[in-house]
């Protein structure tokens, strides 16, 4: 087993806390969402593991909507839409947080922006960020040094 040297740690330390809350949130998302991976379509067509709506998935990519409930594509396509909600966030001047991403995710980035999303989204960005919150394990990254 090789070691990692003080840089090769401090990298490593860098990239896992940069990375670390896009997990935490995609996670709590995920388990929100669709925790026991059910494959059945939602109540209107939401597939997979983040419960895309086939109009999301089609913002992402051009990959058959079908490939949302294999774990390793829709992994990437709800990077692409963290990473795309994130931005609106920035441009808005609005913390990116996990529970304003996920107000975001669920009611819409126009709303979230505005202040405008609804009760239901503002309840599911706490869940999540509640979630997200009990995934983040700082003295994880400390014990990589």
């Amino acid at each position: 087993m090789r070691l990692l040297g003080a840089t090769g740690a401090l990298a490593l330390s860098v990239a896992v806390a940069s990375g670390s809350e896009r997990w935490e949130t995609l996670e709590a998302i995920h388990c929100v969402e669709n925790p026991h991976n059910v494959t059945r379509p939602g109540l209107f067509g939401e597939l997979g593991a983040y419960q895309f709506r086939e109009s999301t998935w089609r913002q992402h990519t051009t990959v058959p909507f079908a490939r949302a409930l294999d774990r390793d594509v829709s992994d990437m396509v709800a990077v692409r839409h963290y990473d795309y909600l994130k931005r609106g966030l920035e441009r808005a001047g609005l913390p990116v947080t996990p529970y304003n991403i996920a107000l975001a995710w669920n009611g819409g980035l126009d709303a979230a922006v505005r202040g405008c999303a609804p009760a239901a989204a503002r309840d599911y960005a706490e869940r999540v960020a509640n979630i997200a919150a009990t995934l983040h394990r700082p003295e994880l990254v400390a014990s990589v040094r």
